[in-house]
């Protein structure tokens, strides 16, 4: 895999109290796992946790918010400006979720947006692509996530602080999971794409994760394959199998 460290991000998404979060950051403490030149951890839970979670957790780890703000901040009620995670020294933000892609709309140009935003004001982005069910079913799946990062592309010119995130939104949540071999033919599409559009240093370089219903009994597996750099995981970022997720960094530097 080259240069390319491994990546795995744990999203909590809308899940925790003040006691579980000790809890979760407690087990995460006192894990096990590769050192930092092996493997990158980073740990995304809900704003009001983000100051909590930041102050308890190991120093080889690092904090990211789950959104953030399209620009400077002002009368923008409900939302979370870069500038205030700046002030909380968070270093990374999730970007173009499929949650909030769907759900709350936001277009592809809406999140290359926030991903440049993000990027101007030096916050570290995991911007996140992906197709649903009807997309794959039709073979639009290329299509879908070409569209997505080009949007990104045609608004940043430096690709050294994004891990690309695809997570096809039929596996997110359902316990359907892309086989390994699915995984690994969009993300060495997506790398051949980005050699033809963006540059071929940054086709090598990016780390393109996978994400959706990863757990302890299949990330082994995917993270063998040659364009997996690693995982952003959901619910079992909850769980103590995160920390065998994090261990199968092992599996690409074996």
């Amino acid at each position: 895999m080259g240069a390319r460290k491994f990546f795995v991000g744990g999203n909590w998404k809308c899940n925790g109290t003040v006691d579980e979060v000790k809890k979760i950051v407690s087990m995460l403490n006192a894990a096990d796992v590769p050192s930092e030149a092996e493997v990158e951890v980073v740990i995304s839970p809900p704003f009001v946790f983000l100051s909590q979670v930041k102050s308890l957790l190991r120093s080889d780890f690092a904090v990211a918010a789950q959104n953030c703000w399209v620009r400077k901040g002002g009368a923008y009620t409900g939302e979370i400006s870069v500038e205030m995670l700046l002030n909380l020294d968070i270093p990374w933000v999730i970007l173009g979720h499929s949650e909030r892609r769907l759900i709350l709309k936001e277009s592809n140009e809406f999140v290359a947006d926030k991903v440049a935003y993000a990027l101007s004001q030096g916050v570290k982005v995991i911007a996140c692509i992906g197709e649903t069910l009807e997309q794959r079913e039709a073979g639009e799946t290329l299509n879908v996530v070409s569209e997505q990062t080009k949007a990104i592309a045609e608004k940043i010119d430096n690709w050294s602080n994004v891990v690309l995130a695809y997570e096809p939104v039929w596996a997110i949540g359902t316990g359907k999971v892309a086989t390994p071999l699915q995984a690994q033919e969009v993300h060495i599409e997506l790398r051949k794409w980005l050699e033809a559009n963006v540059s071929p240093d940054v086709a090598e370089s990016v780390r393109i994760i996978y994400g959706g219903s990863v757990n302890a009994g299949n990330c082994a597996e995917l993270a063998a394959q040659l364009d997996v750099d690693g995982f952003l995981v959901g619910g079992a970022s909850l769980k103590p199998e995160f920390v065998d997720i994090i261990r199968s960094a092992k599996v690409t530097n074996a």
